[in-house]
């Protein structure tokens, strides 16, 4: 068997590393990777959204099959154009991809099939949505972009002044292009933040060990909002009772609303969800892996990653009984100076091997690239610093003492990841 893995960070790096642990894998392919990934697959420079690109690079060099992991080429229908090349992939057509691909057709999915979440209104005149502020005049709001922005287009607004600001910059500057032509403006809910990755073929739905992002840039959950800063799993606050609740109330209802709609989705599902003092609701949906959530759920699968991803794509998932360690894993994303805005790259790094890893943690790339047997910052996130262990503090620790090791000029990660819950 030879697979593509389509993407180039470390959520990239996390499956590939997953997959190569199954024997029937001859050649793992990842376009366009990184400088980690290198390591353990063969990279090919060709851009994650380049759907002709990729499909014919897959044609012509025996591709059996595609595992599609970033929202962008799978909301441009990537997996639609694998297939109708005969290539088996692993991800959501475009149809299903719209879940995170419009923040208004997800909030209108939960509105009509009763899935829990936060009130919501839809704009798409700057001038409606400030006016729209100012007479509810209740802090925070939420304002959030409709289309993808790589993570970054949710706004929390704490004031009139700050709503301006935010919607400035999604619907007059255009930061992230188009998909700030429509915003959603949500109540703030309160309560701790959940992720929970499941496996879904359309008739059943597997969800993984729930896990905790951390979005702000800054300690404290202070600063801008982030692709996330770091992550632990399972999440202490996730008890099998709220598992159940979210199980027959948001996962399973989210399954049936998608067949329902004629947009049955087959792949990974993410649910980001709060636990409000009125039960679970959905934040956000995700058409894929979250990062850095896969980071350290894929860690902790006993189960093989390749057979489970056939058996989504063969709808053959309940087939199946899958099986997870208990054991805690947590990841410290180590950043540029300056991310989630400029940043400088080009950085040598320190204290890593020939391979990109170093002893005791496993080192996930995520903005890297290999010169000359050294390793070189290139991208905001550059690297995932993640261990598992016996329970949460011990992980947490040894991942730490790795961080200490492992770095580079003006460098930035959080010093709480996991805290507020140990």
């Amino acid at each position: 068997m030879k697979v593509l893995v389509v993407g180039s960070g470390g959520r990239e790096h996390a499956v590939i590393r997953a997959l190569s642990k199954n024997k029937s894998i001859d050649e793992i392919v990842c376009a366009p990777g990184n400088g980690g990934i290198a390591s353990l697959a063969t990279c090919v420079n060709i851009t994650a959204t380049d759907v002709d690109g990729m499909v014919d690079y897959a044609k012509n060099n025996g591709v059996d099959f595609c595992v599609v992991t970033p929202d962008d080429p799978l909301a441009l229908g990537m997996v639609d154009a694998m297939e109708a090349a005969g290539i088996p992939s692993f991800g959501p057509n475009k149809k299903a991809a719209q879940i995170e691909a419009s923040k208004v057709f997800a909030k209108g999915l939960m509105k009509k099939y009763g899935i829990p979440t936060a009130a919501y209104e839809v704009f798409t005149d700057p001038a409606d949505v400030l006016a729209y502020l100012q007479k509810r005049n209740t802090w925070p709001a939420v304002i959030k972009a409709d289309g993808l922005a790589l993570g970054k287009g949710v706004l929390i607004a704490q004031n009139e002044e700050e709503a301006e600001a935010a919607v400035r910059e999604l619907m007059v500057d255009k930061k992230f292009g188009a998909s700030g032509n429509e915003v959603v403006v949500e109540e703030f809910m309160e309560g701790p933040e959940v992720s929970v990755l499941s496996f879904t073929d359309g008739h059943v739905i597997v969800p993984m060990v729930s896990s905790m992002d951390h979005k702000r840039a800054d300690d404290g959950d202070k600063g801008l909002n982030t692709g996330g800063m770091g992550t632990i799993a399972p999440s202490p606050v996730y008890t099998p009772e709220i598992a159940k609740e979210c199980m027959e109330k948001i996962f399973v209802p989210t399954m049936h609303a998608m067949n329902k709609e004629g947009r049955t989705f087959k792949g990974v599902l993410y649910f980001g969800l709060m636990l409000t003092k009125d039960g679970p609701k959905v934040v956000e949906y995700n058409c894929r892996f979250g990062d850095p959530e896969t980071q350290v759920v894929l860690p902790l699968l006993k189960s093989d990653l390749f057979t489970i991803m056939q058996a989504v794509h063969d709808e053959k998932l309940a087939d199946l009984d899958i099986e997870w360690s208990d054991e805690a894993a947590a990841c410290i994303m180590e950043a540029s100076g300056g991310y989630p805005e400029s940043y400088r790259k080009g950085y040598e790094i320190h204290g890593l091997d020939e391979n990109g890893q170093h002893p005791g943690v496993y080192v996930y790339h995520s903005g890297t690239k290999k010169e000359n047997g050294k390793f070189y910052t290139n991208g905001g996130r550059v690297l995932g610093i993640m261990a598992t262990g016996s329970d949460l503090k011990e992980t947490l620790a040894k991942a730490y003492a790795a961080v200490d090791e492992i770095g580079f000029e003006n460098m930035h990660y959080r010093h709480d990841i996991g805290r507020k819950v140990l």
